[in-house]
């Protein structure tokens, strides 16, 4: 491989490692195993170490995947919260525990314990209370979910004892136990919500949620693992987890001191079949030098701690046949393929379907039917084919190509540049994506129409009864009393819940549309300047784009919307249904409000009100919402836990901050 050739394959790998991070620390969907992941990390650190000129400080290889999301307030770690280097081999271990013994000059005593697969997080606790948790971010800044971690029982708000420093932080796993996991699906099954893949994803989602009330519904549950601080009470890691149980800390009771390599690899030996009757998911085990002086010596690179290593087992596999392929439509219109496989056990249960992921997983596998091919469970509820035996395969045997177009409605598929999946672009009127959209309409935070969930919705299309938003009122008892599964009392429920939907107000209406681009935030800030929807389906790109935050991205989405025939007569259909098309009079700004022509910013946490609260308060007295700090701001409605960066940028402007006690006497 020359420079040419190999600068292409670091920008491609670079590209998509970032992506997998993106899915796997901020939405929660990873779509392949930590084992493929870490090969193309692999990859592309041997490709910069063997051209040293394309290395570069932003490489994947150099900085941690981050979960920060704009939700949440950010502040700094004391402490960077790296992540640890893995391994699979017991070669790789060997080479580990022989830097570790040259630099020390000695044999050290590690400290093993499971590797739980959760989420982390970083609490710091001031004067025996819980000051602040953190996730960890990218590394150097971590989101805000104090509230969050308060709701969870294992980890006390309060230590025991009166031996502890002023301050110290202490790291650990979010975490949901299979049965809990198991429940929570069961649940969401029964309400017709999409399934969590595997208890990481649900723990990790769980603890970015903005209702702290269903956030303690989950049952989340926290293993603590390692204590920072300037004063401990031990200069070892072992001693120190152990003195943190007896002020009150969860700390997993498999936890050993070994001293050397060879009682570690017994360790990791035992606990490859163990892990599996351990009620919380494990991948590995986590190798720790027990001394903190030995580890301070060792030091960090720029993304982990050269005194630790975490040994993972590789997923379990099976080997089967190939039968056909599936393509299926998502909700957003990308299209999965899907393996249909002769039934083979698996990690406990029989598998009879794979995941594909997309094209290029495709042809990176050079996958033929009737192929015998290697799958894998790794966590997944629908397992991965991770390889082939080209071997095995039939000499007449065809390869398996993506479809060029949609298999629910024929529409020639688009691929966007550096993205991986194939789309259907007509998700106005493909059928997956139509029900996925009635699906947003009724969700809670739009129209919030209870009784109607995912398999409701399949029923009442399948049956013809809906095709789109403005057929829900249409439906009449005696129509849904003859479907499966829905007895009088769901009937009557469904029908009050659609009836009640009548009075959403028009910006969650608008909302409710599924505009494409067009959020909670969005649809708010467009309703206050265009308060009925017959004035906004005539707006044009010059009056929409001249509204704060809406760029010509959205204006074009807005557009396209209305011009949509079918869209148009579904507005007529719910304007004669009496749906809210319109601001009421008393939504709308106060004109001469004691607030009257100032633009306010909303930051932090508040104790009286909810942030949407403080929005509809601010419109209600003239006064108007903005997001980001400018010149214009009037003001900033400053709550606790206030965003750093607008903290910033309001001093260096001038920019007042408004307690929430003062901003209500404000206003009366």
């Amino acid at each position: 491989m020359n420079l040419n050739e190999a600068k292409k394959r670091v920008e491609a790998l670079r590209r998509e490692i970032n992506e997998h991070n993106r899915l796997y620390y901020v939405l929660n969907q990873p779509v392949i195993s930590d084992f493929e992941y870490d090969l193309l990390v692999h990859e592309l650190e041997t490709l910069e170490k063997r051209f040293p000129e394309l290395a570069s400080d932003d490489s994947p290889t150099r900085v941690v995947g981050s979960d920060l999301t704009r939700e949440f307030v950010q502040y700094r770690h004391k402490y960077p919260m790296l992540s640890l280097s893995n391994t699979y081999s017991e070669e790789e271990l060997n080479d580990f525990n022989r830097r570790v013994t040259e630099q020390a000059g000695m044999q050290v005593q590690y400290v093993c314990e499971p590797k739980f697969d959760g989420a982390s997080i970083s609490i710091t606790y001031r004067n025996g209370r819980l000051f602040r948790a953190l996730t960890r971010g990218d590394g150097t800044s971590g989101d805000d979910v104090t509230r969050n971690i308060l709701t969870i029982k294992s980890i006390p708000a309060v230590i025991k004892g009166d031996d502890y420093p002023q301050e110290f932080t202490i790291r650990g796993e979010i975490l949901l136990s299979r049965n809990v996991f198991d429940e929570l699906n069961r649940e969401r099954a029964s309400l017709g919500l999409q399934l969590f893949a595997n208890p990481r994803n649900a723990a990790a989602g769980t603890l970015k949620l903005l209702d702290s009330e269903v956030v303690a519904s989950r049952k989340l549950d926290c293993f603590l693992y390692y204590l920072l601080g300037e004063q401990l009470p031990f200069g070892t890691h072992y001693e120190n987890i152990l003195k943190a149980k007896e002020w009150g800390f969860q700390v997993t009771s498999h936890i050993v001191l070994c001293n050397g390599i060879d009682e570690v690899k017994s360790f990791i030996s035992y606990w490859e079949e163990a892990r599996k009757k351990l009620e919380f998911d494990t991948d590995g085990v986590v190798v720790k030098v027990n001394s903190l002086e030995i580890q301070e010596k060792l030091g960090n690179t720029a993304k982990s701690p050269r005194w630790a290593i975490a040994y993972k087992y590789k997923a379990e596999q099976a080997l089967t046949r190939l039968l056909s392929v599936d393509f299926q439509v998502g909700r957003t219109g990308s299209v999965t393929p899907v393996a249909n496989l002769e039934p083979v056990a698996l990690g406990g249960t029989t598998v009879k379907r794979a995941s594909l992921h997309n094209a290029d997983q495709i042809a990176l596998l050079d996958l033929h039917y009737n192929d015998m091919v290697y799958v894998e469970k790794g966590g997944e509820i629908i397992p991965k084919i991770v390889g082939v035996n080209s071997e095995m395969r039939e000499k007449d045997s065809r390869p398996v190509e993506f479809v060029t177009n949609c298999p629910e409605c024929g529409t020639e598929l688009v691929r966007v540049e550096n993205e991986a999946n194939h789309y259907c672009p007509n998700y106005m009127h493909c059928p997956p994506q139509i029900k996925g959209r009635i699906e947003h309409f009724i969700s809670r935070k739009a129209m919030n129409i209870e009784g109607l969930g995912e398999e409701t919705i399949e029923l009442l299309y399948n049956k013809g009864l809906v095709r789109n938003i403005a057929d829900i009122y249409d439906l009449r008892k005696e129509d849904l009393i003859r479907l499966e599964r829905m007895g009088e009392k769901s009937v009557n429920n469904l029908l009050a819940g659609i009836e009640n939907s009548k009075k959403t107000p028009f910006p969650r209406v608008l909302y409710a549309l599924g505009i494409r681009h067009v959020g909670e935030t969005v649809a708010k800030t467009i309703a206050g300047h265009f308060p009925d929807i017959d004035r906004l389906m005539s707006a044009n790109q010059e009056e929409l784009t001249a509204i704060d935050e809406i760029g010509p991205k959205i204006a074009a989405s807005i557009i396209a919307y209305f011009r949509d025939e079918e869209n148009a007569e579904i507005i007529v259909k719910l304007k004669k249904h009496g749906i809210r098309l319109a601001m009421e009079q008393q939504s709308k700004p106060v004109s001469g409000g004691r607030l009257a022509g100032l633009s306010i910013v909303i930051s932090g946490v508040f104790r009286h009100h909810t942030r949407e609260e403080y929005k509809e308060l601010i419109e209600k007295n003239g006064g108007r919402n903005v997001s980001s700090v400018t010149p214009g701001t009037s003001f900033i409605l400053a709550g606790e836990n206030m965003g750093p960066s607008k903290k910033s940028k309001a001093e260096s402007l001038g920019i007042r901050l408004v307690s929430e006690d003062e901003f209500l006497r404000m206003i009366g």
